[in-house]
C-alpha cells in the first residue's frame, strides 16, 4: 500500500542553482514511483514542471529537514552531482532517489506529479527517529503553517512537543528544536487583546 514519506526534494533552478525543499510524496511500496503534490506557487512546482527532474532524499538529519522547511541558510550543506538527472544529491542524506516526472494532473487544488525512479543510491544507514526527532519534525510542519493557526494554538502545540524533546533529545536535537521555537516566536504575531 502506498504511503507518505517525509523527506527532502532537490530541483534545479533556472539559474543553475539547487532548490532544497521539504516534500512528503506518496511512495509505492517498492520505491519505484512517487507522486509529488507541491503547492502551485512553490519553486519546487515550477522547477519540476520546467525540468521534469529532481532528487528525493530520505534522511534522519532533523537539522537538514528544519533548514529546508523553514528556508534557513545552511553553510554546512554539501552536494554531489546526480547520476541520471540534472540535479544534485545532498551529501548529508541516507538514501536518494533520482526521479523523472511522467505525468502532471493539475485538476485539483494541488497538482499531482507522478514520477518514476531512474537511479538511486545510499550514503549511510538510516539511524532512525527517537521521540524527540519526531517531535521536531512535527514542530517544523507546524512552523510552516503559522498563517493557518492562532497564536494560542501554536504556543500550545509547541509546548506539548517541547516536553517530549526535553525528555528524549540529544544536545544536538535540543539545539535544532530551539531553532524551530525561535522561528515560531519571530514569525507568529501576538494575539490581539480584545477590548
Amino acid at each position: 500500500m502506498p504511503q507518505i514519506i517525509e523527506g527532502i526534494l532537490t530541483t534545479r533552478n533556472e539559474d543553475g542553482t539547487t532548490n532544497v525543499a521539504p516534500m512528503g510524496p506518496i511512495v509505492r511500496p517498492d520505491w519505484t514511483e512517487f507522486v509529488f503534490r507541491p503547492f502551485p506557487t512553490s519553486v519546487t512546482y515550477h522547477n519540476l514542471k520546467r525540468t521534469g527532474q529532481g532528487v528525493f532524499h530520505v534522511t534522519d538529519d532533523v537539522r537538514l529537514i528544519v533548514e529546508a522547511a523553514l528556508d534557513l541558510p545552511s553553510p554546512e550543506r554539501e552536494f554531489q552531482p546526480a547520476s541520471r538527472v540534472e540535479g544534485e544529491v545532498l551529501a548529508q542524506t541516507c538514501r536518494w532517489y533520482e526521479v523523472e516526472v511522467q505525468s502532471i494532473d493539475e485538476s485539483g487544488q494541488r497538482p499531482r506529479m507522478a514520477a518514476r525512479v531512474v537511479a538511486e543510491g545510499r550514503i549511510r544507514d538510516f539511524c532512525g527517529f527517537n521521540r524527540a526527532k519526531h517531535a521536531i519534525v512535527e514542530a517544523t510542519i507546524l512552523a510552516t503553517r503559522l498563517h493557518l493557526l492562532t497564536r494560542g494554538e501554536v504556543d500550545r502545540q509547541i509546548a506539548m512537543l517541547g516536553v517530549t524533546v526535553e525528555k528524549t533529545a540529544s544536545p544536538e536535537d535540543a539545539e535544532v528544536f530551539e531553532i524551530v521555537r525561535r522561528f515560531v516566536r519571530e514569525h507568529v504575531p501576538p494575539t490581539p487583546i480584545e477590548a
